[in-house]
Formats: structure tokens, sequence, C-alpha cells
């Protein structure tokens, strides 16, 4: 696409840098950029607006990161978060939160004048170091004729092997300096389109050795991390499911890979909230880490989630990512789909030991779970201690995915009702539920990053449903993102887990702090659904827990953006009470 002779330099194959970086992102195939306009940015504003690439405005810098990583993580290609480099230090919570779920995002920073660097210039920070060690590139672009060469390779690293964000610093005085449009020096010249990923092939012998391996296991499981969602081999890991009947289970604080109509699906691996994965994890002769890391939420790899007689097995597209993972007794460099291809190829031609009744356990662990955790839900409600009438946490989440289908998308915030919806995922699953996607913070647990990922979704996919459950304070956290909402004509649906609180860490206080007290962690009665009404949305108030499947099916009717504000109860939750007893014991030895 041409641009206007107006906006031309009277050199008509002269470009300003901004244009010139918003024309090298269009032929990457760029489809998004997320911003709050900024001066140092105009140039390539006024690119992204000739070249008819849509930004969408946004109240706040970490907004525009938010959801530019949402719209990353869904359609799988990169988005461009656009900031100033006051709003470089807004954007960080983002880079953050995209760094822990490698979401390929392309953070550009307008910065100080390249000129008078480290002089004290207007603005100055130095962008490039701080975003660092969270990318996978960090570079400033210091010659204008190089910026399609900078575009070109900060694509190319943010999508090829682990994807991953990226982050460029464009000097001011080089954003509004003019270039020629398409340079002749360079070196040797480069495709400037959208190009395939790499991708790691593995070594047929040790792909070899590691299948043999499985193949003798009796009673295997496969817990599946976000490098199956990036290589898109979630088909891959179905198949693998339905024929060799391994069961699999989803890395936490990720998107779900895979739906309910995969019999061996048997949910998202947290053994503190979902019993079925701990008694899996105890059970079994070989765990299989495919595109995941023995982080923190896997306790390393070491026992006891892991039993030290089981033989733990880590696949992974990624050096980088193997490395993390030191206590597995056998590692593979490997593409997660060509790791699966072999176990399938393998599997259709050679016997595996695998017990026949091993997967049949498993559902059955599942469905006595949710039986028990019913029950218990039960009789916590309907004893003397609550009091008052207000709605368990598990109740709202249970009742809001009573409103929702199979062509819906479910996003929760960060926080206590992050956790109490995970097991409400797993309970609504194993009865049926087979939701289109499920959306929530990565690694980091980040607050406020709800209704940004929730715009992204509805964003993608205009003709389905989208509810978000957020806590008070998730929403006070990331809440002003939905004026973009309003803007932009996107009718997601919130419901608000309104405790009155943080009710995360007062939870923890009061387990820590000798009198059973809390402290800093309150909130006034805010009337979220009043807010909704005033802006021109649909509001609401829930009181009771048999109003709230009728209010969530209203505020989905309306057809506007909805805000169903339900007063809840603080109710600890499993995992926050295990590492609120682990950090109480480390505090006293």
């Amino acid at each position: 696409m041409l641009i206007g002779e107006s906006t031309r330099m009277k050199d008509s194959n002269m470009l300003r840098g901004g244009q010139l970086l918003a024309k090298s992102f269009k032929e990457k195939g760029i489809e998004h950029v997320f911003t709050l306009a900024g001066g140092f940015c105009n140039p390539a504003l006024e690119g992204f607006m000739n070249y008819q690439v849509p930004v969408i405005n946004c109240p706040h810098e970490q907004i525009a990161g938010h959801l530019a990583d949402g719209h990353t993580r869904l359609s799988r290609k990169p988005s461009v978060c656009l900031v100033g480099p006051e709003g470089f230090a807004n954007a960080i919570p983002a880079m953050m939160e995209a760094w822990g779920e490698r979401s390929p995002v392309i953070f550009v920073t307008g910065s100080s004048t390249l000129k008078k660097q480290g002089a004290g210039g207007f603005k100055e920070i130095d962008d490039v170091s701080i975003a660092k060690p969270l990318t996978k590139y960090s570079a400033s672009i210091t010659d204008g004729n190089r910026i399609p060469e900078f575009v070109d390779r900060a694509w190319r690293i943010a999508t090829s092997g682990y994807p991953g964000p990226v982050h460029l610093s464009m000097p001011v005085d080089i954003m509004f300096s003019s270039f020629d449009e398409d340079p002749t020096d360079m070196e040797r010249p480069f495709a400037r389109k959208e190009q395939k990923t790499y991708k790691a092939w593995p070594e047929p012998s040790a792909l070899t050795e590691i299948v043999e391996i499985i193949k003798s296991a009796r009673q295997p499981i496969i817990i599946g991390g976000h490098g199956i969602w990036w290589s898109k081999t979630e088909e891959l890991l179905k198949k693998v499911g339905d024929e060799i009947r391994i069961p699999i289970f989803n890395v936490p604080y990720h998107q779900k890979l895979l739906n309910e109509d995969c019999k061996a699906f048997l949910g998202l691996a947290d053994v503190h909230q979902y019993y079925p994965s701990k008694f899996a994890f105890n059970e079994s002769d070989c765990i299989l880490m495919v595109g995941g890391r023995l982080d923190n939420q896997m306790n390393f790899g070491n026992p006891p989630l892991f039993p030290a007689s089981s033989t733990l097995i880590c696949v992974n597209g990624s050096h980088e990512e193997i490395e993390f993972n030191r206590a597995a007794d056998h590692l593979l460099l490997s593409d997660p789909g060509a790791f699966f291809e072999g176990l399938l190829k393998s599997f259709s031609t050679d016997k595996f030991a695998l017990a026949r009744e091993w997967l049949d356990r498993n559902i059955e662990e599942r469905k006595k779970w949710v039986t028990s955790s019913l029950k218990n839900l039960i009789e916590t409600t309907k004893s003397p201690a609550w009091s008052g009438g207000k709605i368990h946490p598990l109740e709202l989440s249970l009742s809001v995915q009573k409103c929702m289908t199979d062509q819906d998308i479910l996003v929760f915030d960060g926080g206590n009702t992050h956790f109490w919806s995970e097991i409400a995922v797993n309970i609504a699953g194993s009865n049926g539920l087979t939701l289109s996607q499920i959306m929530h913070p990565g690694s980091y647990s980040m607050l406020g990053v709800g209704v940004s990922f929730a715009l992204s979704a509805k964003r993608l996919n205009k003709s389905k449903t989208v509810v978000l459950i957020s806590g008070d304070g998730a929403f006070l956290s990331g809440g002003l993102s939905i004026e973009t909402a309003f803007q932009e004509n996107l009718p997601i649906v919130i419901i608000i887990d309104n405790n009155g609180g943080l009710d995360c860490i007062s939870q923890q206080q009061e387990r820590l702090f000798k009198d059973g007290s809390h402290f800093a962690t309150d909130f006034r009665d805010i009337p979220f659904h009043g807010m909704f009404q005033g802006m021109g949305g649909f509001g609401e108030l829930v009181t009771h827990k048999d109003e709230i499947e009728g209010a969530v099916n209203r505020a989905i009717a309306s057809g506007k953006p909805a805000c169903v504000n339900v007063k809840t109860k603080g109710v600890i939750s499993p995992i926050v009470a295990a590492t609120s007893d682990k950090r109480d014991k480390a505090s006293i030895e």
C-alpha cells in the first residue's frame, strides 16, 4: 500500500523513520498495533495510519502491552506495543507477563535522541538495558537506513525456536528524520515478507531412546506446557491421548491446550488444588514434561511432587528452556510436534507396556474428586460459620460456567479469584463443559491482565461470548482498560468477585500475624456495576447465589460491555494455604 503524496518527503523515495518502521512491520504481516499515543511516536503512528494497520489507542501503556500480549497469545502471531520513553516504564509489567508466557510481542519504544545519548536528553532512559532480561532481544536502532533490517531480525527472533517478546528502541531523531524507502546499499538483501519459523528437529537416536523408555512404562503421564501451544501441535497431543491413551494434564497458568472431547485430557496440573493430578504424579512410573519447564509450579522437578522412583523426561524445542530442567532424568531437544509424531509412529508398529486400566483409574479419580469437592462446598456454605449470606468464590465460578457453552471463551484474572476459578474449570470440565478457550495470567500471576485479555479475545472472536471473572483488586489494577471495550464496541461480560479487598494477601496475613489480623488489604464497597451503567453499559448487583445465573444471562444478552458485581466471602484457596504454610515455616527456621 503506497502512502499519499502529501505524507512523502521532497524526494519521492524518502520516508520518515517512523513511517519506514510502519512499512517494515506491514511487510512482515503485523495486523494490530496497541498504543497510548505520544509525541515521540507520531511518525510511526502516521505510517500505520497510511498503511492501514489497525491501531488501538489505550488509556495506559500497561494496558496496551497486555492487549498486545492477549492478541498474540490467541492469534499466535506477533503484534506490536508502541510506547514513548516514559510509557516504556509503564509497559514493563506487560513485558514481564509476555516473557513468562513466551508470547512474541514486539515492544517498540520511541526513545530519547541518539545524538545526545548519555547527556541527559529529554525523557532519556536506558530502555534497552532494562528490557534485556525480559526479552529474547533488545536493541536500539542506530541507523535509519537499517530499520527494515532491525524489524526483520526482531521478528525472526520473536517467532523462531521457542518464541518470546522482543524490544526495539527507536531514538526520536531517527523516528523523525528521512531515509530511503528502499536502500540499495545492503550487503545482502533479505526477505521482507513473513518467513517460516525455525524448529528444533530431534536427533534420531535420542528420539529413539526416549520413545523406548516410554514404550516400557506401565503408567506414563504427559504434562503439556506452552511450547505445545506456540508450536501449534495441540492436535497431535490430542491424537496421542486418543490413540495411545496416556493421561494428559495441562500446566497451570496457561491457555487450555485440549478440550474435554479428548478423553485422555484430565485438566490442569495443580496438586494443591486438583487431587487427580497429585494421584497421577504419585502413581506414575514415567512423567513426560513436553513444552514446559520444571520451574516453581512444578517444584523444580523434585520430590514430593514427582516421586524419585519415577522416570522424568523433558521434551522442549528450546535449548534455553531445556537448561532449566536440571532435575530431569532424560532431556530431548525437539519441537513438540516432531516428538509426538515419533511417538505415534512407534505406537503404530510396536507394542507398548502401558497398563490398559491406567487411564480409566485416572478418570475415576477425577470423578471422585468432583463429587467430594461439591459435597465439601455444600457442607461449608451450610455451616454456622458461614454467616451473612455472602457467596463462596467457588460457587460463583461454577454458576458462571453454567451459563457458558462450548463456543465461549472464559478469562480469569490474577489473585485468589484465579485459584478458585481454576478449581471450578476442572470440575466443570469433568462434568462435560467444553469451552472454546481459557485465558489467564502466566507464571507471574499478575493482577490486572483480565480485562485486556478479554478484550483481545473478543476482538479476535466477535461472534463468541467472552466472560471474565475478576476479583475487585484485580479489576482495580487493570480495569481502566474497560474504556477500550466501549470505544471499540467490544461487549465483554465481567463478573467481579467482590470480597472487599486483596483477599489472597489478607488470608496469608491472618495465618502469619500473631493476632490473626490483616493490614492494608481492604477496599471500600465500590459499586462496579454502577460504573458500567454510567458509561452506557449493563450493570447488575448480586447478593445471593440464586441470583448469579440470571444476572449473567442478562449481562450476556444485553449486547453491551457488562458488569455483574457479586458480593462474595473471602475464602483462602488451597494453594494459598499451602504456600503460606511453607513461608511460615521458612520464617521460623
